[in-house]
């Protein structure tokens, strides 16, 4: 793999990992609700379910659904389906869940699972497939450089974001500050976040 295309794919993987998106999004309110170390399980299982993902795009299973628009939608509409779910949680928890964790909890294997069900990772597979893969004699070379690059970039970008939440969790469980409480800033967090996953979600019923 050339200079250039290397410098490319690490253009792309910083534009895709790190603007907002389904996953960074949930690594943000699982920090920020039920601390960094629960959160760690979802910023790892990001990475191993897209990993998964890209490697069965690599054998060939990612042109199926492209070939086959049922597929296509199906996996659109899950993923759309799940996201509008995981919003409807998030609005509606208004308190810190040390207590009882399993009120906005997203399991390791939910995770990974969530990979299959984001029209925006399969996209990316194909396109990083496509673009550095295919027609290349050295591909599988290629697909051993390829992977941990990704993997890398999806751990760091969820860490990140995870991070960011860790932090907004202390000002969130603060004192009163202008007459509001805990509490309410909680709720309001927490809704915002939702709606967030409601456009992330209407944005993926479009692609």
């Amino acid at each position: 793999m050339s200079t250039a295309e290397f410098t490319a794919l690490l253009v792309l993987c910083t534009a895709t990992s790190f603007t907002p998106g389904p996953n960074t999004t949930l690594s943000t309110a699982l920090a920020a609700n039920l601390g960094l170390r629960k959160a760690l399980r979802f910023v790892t299982a990001v990475p191993v379910g897209w990993g998964l993902l890209f490697s069965l795009c690599a054998g060939g299973l990612g042109a199926l659904v492209v070939a086959l628009p049922w597929l296509h939608n199906g996996i659109q509409f899950a993923g759309v389906g799940y996201l509008l779910w995981l919003a409807s949680k998030l609005a509606r928890s208004g308190t810190l869940t040390q207590a009882r964790p399993e009120q906005l909890q997203v399991s390791f294997l939910q995770g990974v699972l969530l990979q299959f069900l984001n029209i925006k990772a399969w996209m990316l597979a194909l396109t990083v497939v496509a673009g550095w893969m295919a027609g290349h004699a050295d591909a599988l070379d290629r697909f051993f450089v390829l992977l941990p690059v990704m993997l890398a970039f999806g751990f760091s970008s969820n860490l990140l974001y995870a991070a960011i939440g860790s932090l907004l969790r202390e000002w969130l469980a603060g004192p009163y500050i202008h007459g509001v409480g805990s509490a309410l800033r909680l709720r309001w967090f927490n809704r915002f976040m939702a709606a967030v996953l409601v456009v992330t979600a209407g944005w993926m019923a479009i692609l």
